[in-house]
């Protein structure tokens, strides 16, 4: 491991346990386990169900958008593929760490096309990040007069600055003269190539405006369903709540925990959950409750992906050992 790796980590670890600490000092931690031990089951597996369904639609997308770059690919193994990386994301930083895996291993499929497939991925978190802030304005725009998330209407302002930064860079072609001056120092830096060929996957997509729209609301449809598997959560703590005000915290929970300040996002959601919910009533215990619980989801989730995993590496070893043992018996029968 490189120094810079090893401090980042440290800083991972230092910054995970610190939110822990300070979620935990605030907060009966008796009366937060009372209340996962007596959680409904049937919710939190109605919870893990819905977050389940959303994965054949995403992998149709993924699907669509490779075949737009002459990549062709079964939408069987993409669902694996999706599966196994929320797997990936609960030990690499949250769902960065997903899209890694999955660039990884489609381009060990497709050798000589990474810079298309890290661009797919990354223009499918943009689109997901763009429905997630259309799905956040519906929230705001039902939360109005009703709840007090005034606070919460900059962090989502910051996305959609970012977003809209992000696609005038990406896909307008006046932004291509200014982008030029910062070439000698990526080159300098030696990154001048991966993220050229990256900028180049991305901006051919501006030709597919048809598929880029259809896309968008397929993404938004799964992302407002999945909004129901964090209320689902909720009701399985008790807590009353109908699914409105969820669509006002749902959309920024997903944007909040994409960023890598902690493992797999632990603390910075919980203290998410404790900080919105608590505005409308939710006493802490209980918030703290529901994020832990809908955090139990993603690793729910992740299951299905550590069993292929595991199944995938149980036949390649038995695979080897069996052409090991051919091997053997081949080299006997020569023997004189």
């Amino acid at each position: 491991m490189t120094r810079k790796r090893f401090v980042r980590v440290l800083l991972t670890l230092a910054i995970t346990g610190g939110c822990l600490a300070y979620i935990l000092w605030q907060l009966d931690v008796r009366k937060t386990a009372h209340i996962l031990v007596h959680s409904n089951l049937a919710w939190f597996g109605g919870a893990v169900l819905v977050m389940l369904a959303g994965v054949p639609p995403m992998a149709y997308r993924w699907q669509k958008l490779l075949e737009a770059r002459g990549i062709r690919e079964r939408i069987a193994w993409l669902v694996r593929s999706y599966l196994v990386s929320y797997t990936a994301g609960q030990v690499l930083p949250t769902a960065v760490g997903g899209d890694a895996s999955r660039v990884y291993e489609t381009a060990r499929r497709h050798p000589g096309r990474l810079g298309d497939l890290t661009a797919i991925v990354l223009l499918e978190r943009a689109l997901g990040g763009v429905a997630t802030l259309a799905l956040a304005a519906v929230g705001f725009a039902l939360a109005f007069g009703r709840y007090d998330v005034g606070a919460y209407l900059w962090i989502e302002g910051a996305f959609v600055v970012g977003t809209v930064v992000l696609a005038v860079m990406f896909f307008s072609q006046r932004a291509r003269g200014p982008l030029r001056r910062f070439v000698p120092l990526l080159r300098r830096l030696r990154l001048a190539r991966p993220l050229r060929s990256l900028y180049e996957g991305v901006h051919a997509f501006r030709s597919h405006v048809r598929l880029m729209a259809w896309i968008s609301l397929l993404t938004l449809g799964v992302q407002a369903v999945r909004v129901l598997a964090i209320w689902m959560a909720g009701r399985a703590v008790g807590i009353e709540l109908s699914p409105r005000p969820y669509y006002v915290m749902g959309p920024l929970l997903f944007l909040v925990i994409l960023v890598p300040f902690t493992i797999n996002g632990l603390a910075v959601r919980e203290a998410f959950f404790v900080s919105f919910l608590t505005q409308l009533g939710v006493d802490k215990e209980s918030a703290l409750a529901c994020g832990f619980l809908f955090f139990v989801v993603t690793i729910a989730l992740a299951l299905p992906g550590a069993v292929i995993l595991a199944v995938e590496n149980l036949r390649r070893i038995s695979g080897q050992t069996s052409s090991g043992g051919r091997g053997l018996r081949r080299s006997e029968s020569r023997r004189p």
